[in-house]
């Protein structure tokens, strides 16, 4: 098994991240947005979590030196009362699936946000993603929302779990 190093993201990154993201618009429910971005977007997407302070790290893989995901967070709603929680995302190159990446970058992510003297971390889920419901809840979220036909992807509708987790107490 490779070993994987954690690390801030850079702007050269960025083509990376952006493939691994058009292959999850494309070909899955993580997200359920329908069409594949572009690197420009990605470029002000990154310069605008930097000017927030929010943080995007990479998992790379050491010895062949490929980034096998990334992850990041960010405010939960742009209204000022929820300025102490996040919604955060984690994204993985599918040839890395299933080696643990997911649930150590979201274990660095949950320490980052109790750096940062963050509150609350929110994680919205497609229902059918039992895996990574499933890791949320081993790290300590909590289901809090059950929202059925919120979102279509592929032609269907698809329902969302929200799942929480109180930074204070993790």
């Amino acid at each position: 098994m490779p070993d994987f190093d954690i690390r801030p993201a850079t702007e050269h990154d960025l083509e990376t991240i952006l493939k691994i993201y058009n292959q999850e618009v494309l070909y899955g429910t993580a997200t359920w947005n329908r069409t594949a971005f572009d690197l420009n977007y990605f470029k002000i997407w990154f310069k605008q979590l930097k000017n927030q302070n929010f943080p995007v790290f990479v998992v790379e893989d050491i010895q062949n030196q490929v980034v096998a995901g990334y992850a990041c967070y960010d405010q939960f709603r742009s209204i000022q009362g929820f300025q102490q929680t996040v919604e955060h995302s984690i994204f993985l190159n599918p040839d890395y699936a299933g080696q643990g990446l997911g649930s150590k970058l979201l274990q660095y992510l949950i320490e980052q946000a109790q750096v940062q003297k963050l509150h609350i971390m929110v994680a919205a889920i497609d229902s059918e993603n039992t895996s990574s419901i499933r890791l949320h809840e081993k790290l300590g979220f909590v289901q809090t929302a059950y929202m059925p036909q919120v979102g279509q992807k592929f032609g269907q509708w698809r329902d969302l779990v929200l799942l929480q987790l109180n930074l204070d107490r993790a």
